[in-house]
């Protein structure tokens, strides 16, 4: 698996370390699926599980050997021939197999965990490695623990197992415990003083208990590593595994590290909902590259910023990790600039606004709620009440007469043109009425395309909300209304098209 010196491998363990939080057991169908869309993300190596652990994990491995063609298969084992002999019989359909054995190396876990010695923790490294190779040709072999072990120890380890077979050598960080210098300065440490290391690829595996996980991994990179272990969103033992999606764009953004990788970043986003909801492990909204306000800006500041020139606040391009846009979340603390930038997107035509006025409204509202959504804007806009198109045309009052035995029948006051206009019309039913009422004042006739009633919910009234269609001139225009009373509602509706045009 040797390659060209800037090539980096991802290894996704998402399957088999993500897969170890409590709760977050998937089936053996749900991860071929997760398998699968790893496989179209274009990560090289797929940690599939560990099958001596179960027999669900076991046949995981199995299924995922039958299915994924492109990746190569990882099954984990540790440094015992039963283990190994599971592990290579769950790989047999595997097209491109690998063994993944190791050992603890810190003299923490020599001593506490195996309760042995260097020398004999040496020699059974050795002799898994050996092992596995009898099944496969592409062994790794994890130093478990690497963080906190003595480099020259830790070289003698790697430089032994290289010697007998093993074609990747991974360097833990098991319990997140070193600073990026250290860690970067211990792959450096390997890469000039293990004789033979030329011979594997180094990989990096970086646990997030200190919250330096991705940055442990990106100091291994830069110092000789060329295969990352990571999960999806970062989920994993603990306080999780490195973030997949934070290493691929960083690299990605960080082009003068001059590494390469085959993921097709468009489908991390994607990707991170399937993974956090089929292990019901919800992405916090501050997650880089990929929670909920990953690119969402709030700040007035912030918003002028990005809708002048997006990069005044993004270096990534929401595109790149497939996400159709940025957010840019209406609140008490947005600009005029961000609220014409909504206008402007629902359709309203902000030369015929009062801006100013819309925004004295807008922060009323914005001061009563965390949030301001469309639904808002558009009853800021189209309620009928106080309208702020300018000479625009709004209902000083409405009173609809219908009943079984009589035709609907709206009378209608308008103030258009700055008079207020009152007419009477009958319809074959409320809504028609008055809309009749109003073209009869108006003196033009508009097609309506489109007549939508919505329930809003959660207020203390029953608020409809109307969204119609017009045309006018071969031209579309869209119009919203909102009251307790959905004949009122369909009124303002219809008002808020024929403003955009009137």
């Amino acid at each position: 698996m040797l390659h060209d010196s800037n090539r980096i491998f991802i290894f996704d363990t998402t399957l088999r370390d993500g897969e170890q939080v409590p709760g977050s057991q998937l089936t053996t169908p749900e991860k071929i699926i997760i398998g699968e869309a790893l496989q179209s993300l274009g990560v090289d190596i797929i940690e599939a599980g560990f099958p001596i652990s179960s027999p669900g994990d076991f046949q995981s491995v199995i299924e995922l050997s039958k299915i994924i063609r492109e990746p190569i298969i990882c099954a984990l084992s540790r440094a015992k021939k039963g283990d190994i002999d599971l592990a290579a019989e769950a790989l047999k359909y595997a097209k491109h197999p690998r063994i993944h054995t190791g050992i603890g190396s810190s003299d923490m876990h020599i001593k506490y965990k195996f309760n042995s010695t260097r020398e004999e923790i040496l020699e059974r490294a050795v002799e898994a490695v050996k092992y596995a190779k009898k099944f496969v040709e592409d062994v790794e072999f994890y130093a478990e623990d690497a963080g906190r072990a003595d480099n020259v120890y830790l070289a003698q380890m790697i430089e032994a197992v290289i010697a007998a077979g093993a074609t990747v050598v991974n360097i833990p960080d098991t319990n997140g415990y070193c600073l990026p210098e250290e860690y970067g300065a211990k792959i450096r440490f390997l890469k000039e003083n293990v004789k033979n290391i030329d011979q594997a690829i180094i990989s990096v595996h970086c646990h997030n208990d200190l919250g330096l996980a991705t940055a442990n991994s990106m100091a291994g990179l830069q110092n000789g590593a060329r295969q990352v272990e990571c999960t999806i969103n970062g989920i994993g033992e603990r306080a999780g595994n490195t973030s997949l999606e934070e290493v691929v764009m960083i690299l990605k953004t960080h082009r003068s590290l001059n590494l390469h990788n085959n993921i097709n970043t468009q489908h991390l986003y994607k990707l991170s909902g399937m993974v956090s909801r089929m292990m019901r492990m919800p992405v916090q909204p501050n997650k880089a590259i990929i929670g909920k306000n990953a690119f969402a800006h709030s700040s007035g500041i912030h918003q002028d910023g990005v809708l002048k020139h997006r990069e005044t606040y993004e270096i990534i391009n929401p595109e790149d990790v497939g996400i159709d846009q940025s957010e840019i979340i209406l609140t008490a603390r947005s600009g005029r600039h961000a609220l014409k930038h909504h206008l402007e997107r629902l359709g309203y035509s902000v030369d015929r606004i009062d801006l100013d006025h819309a925004y004295e409204r807008f922060l009323e509202m914005a001061d009563k709620k965390k949030e301001i959504k469309d639904d808002d804007l558009l009853l800021l806009m189209g309620n009928g009440n106080d309208t702020t198109y300018k000479n625009g045309v709004k209902i000083q009052s409405l009173k609809v007469v219908c009943g079984e035995e009589t035709n609907p029948q709206a009378v209608v006051k308008l103030n258009y043109k700055g008079e207020d206009i009152e007419a009477t019309a009958s319809g074959n039913g409320p809504v028609s009425a008055t809309i009749k009422a109003i073209e009869s004042i108006l003196g033009n006739h508009v097609e309506i395309k489109e007549f939508n009633i919505h329930a809003i919910e959660g207020g203390s009234d029953d608020v409809s909300k109307v969204d119609m269609r017009v045309i006018h001139e071969d031209k579309s225009y869209m119009g919203y209304g909102f009251s307790t009373d959905i004949v009122r509602a369909s009124a303002n509706a219809y008002l808020d098209a024929l403003n955009k045009f009137v």
